[in-house]
Parts: structure tokens; sequence; C-alpha cells
């Protein structure tokens, strides 16, 4: 099998970044925009949509209001997608940094998920 390409996609996001970060590592805040319904037990995520049967992820490494890592039940070693918050001494606004993996062929489209993910996420924040 292939392995599959990393990539990294930012946007800027008008928030607190512990009000960020709430939304990005716990079920109450990645259930307002990431998924239909998320429950989590210890560090184990389960994500689902549209009533379907749940897709499971684990945290692997996180720091508090800077970065959580989130490993999918079916990705490789070494594969993820993590959320990181830096903050912009210039705008003063901080930027969320995606890195997700995905097929060559797919990068495309999974950028095009995750900006419509964020634009939710946006609106959700009243952003």
């Amino acid at each position: 099998m292939a392995k599959k390409q990393e990539y990294t996609i930012e946007f800027p996001i008008n928030c607190s970044t512990s009000v960020l970060y709430n939304l990005l590592a716990s079920s109450d805040g990645l259930s307002e925009w990431f998924a239909d319904k998320v429950d989590a037990v210890d560090n184990v995520f389960h994500f689902s949509w549209d009533g379907g049967s749940p897709d499971s992820a684990e945290v692997i490494d996180s720091a508090e209001n800077v970065f959580i890592r989130y490993q999918w039940e079916w990705m490789d070693e070494g594969e993820f997608f993590e959320f990181r918050i830096e903050s912009s001494d210039i705008t003063k606004e901080n930027i969320l940094h995606i890195t997700d993996f995905a097929d060559k062929g797919e990068v495309d489209d999974q950028i095009t998920l995750w900006e419509s993910q964020i634009k939710e996420l946006k609106q959700r924040m009243g952003a």
C-alpha cells in the first residue's frame, strides 16, 4: 500500500486560545462542528455522522491550549490528524494549523473538506 501524503493547512481564527482548544479537544466542542455526535472514553473519541456507526480516534499527544493529535483507528502508524494553535503577533489572531494525511490524489478533496469543516467551526463561534 502506498504511503499517504502529509499536508498542513492553516486558518485564521478570531477567538481566545482556550475557547478554540476546547472546540478541538473536547467531545462537546467537537460535536459543535466536527461530527454530529462525539463521545469520549479516556483518550478515545467516538465520532458519528448522520446516525451511522462511530469512527474512533485516539488522542496520541497533546499540550493544553497548544495542540492535540488524534489517530484514527484505521490509520497506519505515523499517520494522524493534528490541530495546532499559534498566536500571530501581527494580527493578534490565532492561526489554526491542521496537519492530516491523504492519498496523493485525494489531498485537494481533503483540503476542501477541512475548509468546509472550519467554515462550520467559525459559524458556530459567531466569527
